[in-house]
């Protein structure tokens, strides 16, 4: 690379960064404001704890939340500068391209993206579990909603689903079970349980009032009794899919539960899959707004950098909108969750692409 690529590569990492640093603390100064009453209600909760499991986090959590809006302004901020300076109207003059006045930029957005890319796959995720943790103890009130499922189905295979009506998950006990087996469309077996209980030491179920019916050609067999130990491929673990939240589970983990959950027949895992898919778009997006900003930004306008950063901020704002849109959207039954999350990126991208081959003239 040449001077002025370091020089420009230089400038737009330092903005950024720069940038990044003034909205963190606006943020933690505002959150701090919100909560330090819910934090002095706790007598045991220390300095410490609040620092390392939840500000870390939430620092983390926000940085990368920041991450498009800075890089958008920073780009803009001295890109505007160099115009403003004269020094794009010296490198046209130096008979560089402005494809070729791209490249650190493009640099720049790459490495901006890889660390947006490892932050949004494994960082994030991991620090979202923390900070979540440390709010539900501390500054969440406990909801009965959130210690009981409720008219839950479950597939175990191909051939054998569970039902139970209400399971508590923190007694690990629920009324009303039944597990049917089926040979395509015709049933061959059910077990009925007004109770089943949860052992986690030796991993067994407890059945209480329960039924057996196995059915054959000529005749049926049944059995009941008072109590029966059991084992069943779940635990009281894939009751709870819907408290799990996709934002706390890094991607592999994320993937493996949504295979694992369409194998057992839940239905709707659409906002598993936009979280999933969100997490590779928003990296690429800083190609995009890197694009946008510059073309945005490289001309010398009447109002100076006021009018860039106010028509940047507008753009920002328009692709954020979408962006909510498309998950929203993306996570209803029954629609492309891959095409709703990437829509915004292709809308913007083709405005990128066509702002860019206006500059090149």
């Amino acid at each position: 690379m040449k001077k002025l690529d370091w020089y420009i590569l230089k400038r737009y990492l330092t903005t950024f960064l720069f940038t990044l640093l003034i909205l963190i603390p606006i943020a933690v100064a505002i959150d701090i404001a919100e909560k330090i009453d819910k934090f002095l209600r706790h007598e045991n909760l220390t300095f410490i704890e609040v620092v390392n499991d939840y500000y870390i986090n939430f620092i983390i959590y926000y940085a990368n939340t920041f991450m498009p809006l800075a890089l958008f302004i920073s780009v803009i901020l001295f890109t505007s500068k160099l115009a403003n300076n004269s020094e794009i109207v010296a490198i046209n003059s130096s008979q560089i391209s402005f494809t070729r006045f791209l490249y650190p930029y493009l640099v720049g957005a790459t490495i901006v993206a890889s660390v947006a890319f490892v932050m949004n796959h494994f960082v994030v995720p991991s620090s979202s579990k923390v900070k979540k943790g440390f709010e539900k103890k501390y500054l969440k009130k406990k909801k009965y909603s959130d210690k009981s499922v409720k008219n839950f189905s479950l597939q175990i295979n191909d051939s054998t689903y569970v039902f139970v009506q209400n399971y508590d998950l923190e007694r690990n006990s629920g009324y009303n079970f039944s597990t049917e087996t089926y040979d395509g469309i015709k049933l061959k077996y059910k077990l009925t349980a007004d109770n089943i209980n949860w052992n986690k030491e030796d991993s067994l179920y407890t059945l209480y009032s329960w039924k057996e019916r196995k059915i054959f050609k000529e005749r049926d067999s049944i059995f009941s009794g008072n109590s029966l130990d059991t084992l069943f491929a779940f635990t009281p673990k894939d009751l709870n899919y819907k408290s799990i939240v996709p934002q706390e589970m890094e991607s592999p983990e994320l993937r493996k539960f949504i295979e694992i959950s369409q194998e057992r027949g839940v239905k709707n895992l659409n906002a598993y899959w936009v979280e999933l898919y969100k997490r590779t778009s928003l990296p690429v997006a800083c190609y995009i707004l890197t694009l946008i900003a510059v073309v945005l930004a490289h001309k010398k306008r009447r109002g100076g950098m006021g009018v860039n950063l106010a028509l940047g901020i507008t753009i920002m704002f328009i692709y954020v909108f979408f962006l909510k849109v498309a998950e929203v959207l993306g996570a209803v039954a029954g629609a492309n969750s891959l095409l709703n999350v990437w829509v915004p990126n292709m809308v913007f991208g083709t405005y990128a692409i066509y702002l860019y081959f206006n500059a090149r003239k």
